[in-house]
């Protein structure tokens, strides 16, 4: 989607001016992996309108490879609205990507050389939430890569509104994160989707059913993680003096763990790399703005 985040708090209705970003869970980590310097690929569909065209320079100015996103004439692109507020409370927001172009994405648009020739797949829950069709897609996509021998990462990243119940939501989620190597639940996510009450127990879920790790976000606690390999054990956030804005929060966090792990660093490491970066986020307005490069790593010895 295309972001415009108010310049001012209070009812959207009553802004004047916007400031123009991107947004969407896979953008963020897509535009995150780029900045620290890996090689990422980003499939979509847009619609051939200014904002279409405004979100796929945005992608290839981070160094993307969109060779694969599909400018369709006949669609529109989704579009998001983000307020802003001065007491770190969510912004209000409001979606507009119900019969997007993106939303209309099909099996049948998957390149599946193409994809994969990746070693990894990052997958959401957002994306199968927006329409059958996208779902039916993510499915696909996962399917393909687990045949292919790649690593998938799966972060739950529920939208409630999105589904026609919280039973539908919670069966499609569950059959996606079973099919992901990685998987990264919010304790809040976790608990409303496997009845567990601890961390302990939503990691337990999933590596019971098959996940080599769980990493579940604790907010400003940090995370507790269960590998297959590493064992479990907790890392603690990084202290906050004002909170901005949460929204992408979770898309960093993911960046960092991902990254270390794509990178063969240790769990510990990468779920300390993952808080640092969440914690960056939610102290900027934008979705991308705290995504760090190379340079601010290096800096942070992380």
């Amino acid at each position: 989607m295309l972001l415009l985040v108010a310049d001012q708090s209070g009812p959207l209705e009553d802004v004047a001016m916007f400031h123009r970003r991107t947004a969407g869970a896979e953008t963020n980590v897509a535009i995150g992996l780029a900045r620290l310097g890996l090689k990422v690929g980003w499939a979509s569909r847009l619609g051939a309108d200014s904002m279409g065209r405004a979100l796929l320079a945005a992608m290839r100015a981070e160094g993307i490879d969109c060779s694969h996103v599909t400018s369709d004439p006949a669609q529109r692109t989704g579009l998001m609205f983000k307020g802003r507020t001065v007491d770190g409370s969510d912004p209000p927001t409001e979606y507009h990507r119900r019969g997007s172009a993106a939303s209309l994405m099909a099996p049948a648009d998957i390149d599946a050389a193409w994809l994969c020739s990746a070693r990894h797949l990052h997958a959401t829950g957002v994306f199968p939430a927006i329409s059958a069709s996208a779902l039916a897609t993510t499915e696909r996509a996962m399917a393909l890569m687990r045949a292919a021998g790649r690593t998938i990462s799966f972060d739950t990243n529920l939208r409630p509104a999105l589904w026609p119940s919280r039973e539908a939501m919670r069966e499609a989620i569950n059959a996606l994160a079973l099919r992901a190597d990685w998987v990264l639940p919010g304790i809040e996510e976790g608990e409303l989707l496997t009845g567990e009450t601890t961390p302990e127990g939503i990691a337990r879920f999933y590596r019971e059913r098959g996940a080599s790790l769980v990493v579940v976000k604790l907010g400003p606690a940090g995370a507790y993680y269960d590998s297959a390999d590493a064992g479990s054990g907790r890392v603690p956030g990084f202290p906050v003096a004002k909170v901005v804005d949460t929204v992408g929060a979770g898309d960093g966090f993911a960046v960092g763990v991902l990254s270390a792990l794509l990178e063969g660093r240790p769990v510990a490491e990468a779920v300390r790399r993952g808080a640092w970066i969440g914690a960056r986020a939610v102290q900027v307005l934008g979705d991308t703005e705290g995504l760090p490069t190379r340079a601010d790593l290096d800096a942070a010895a992380l």
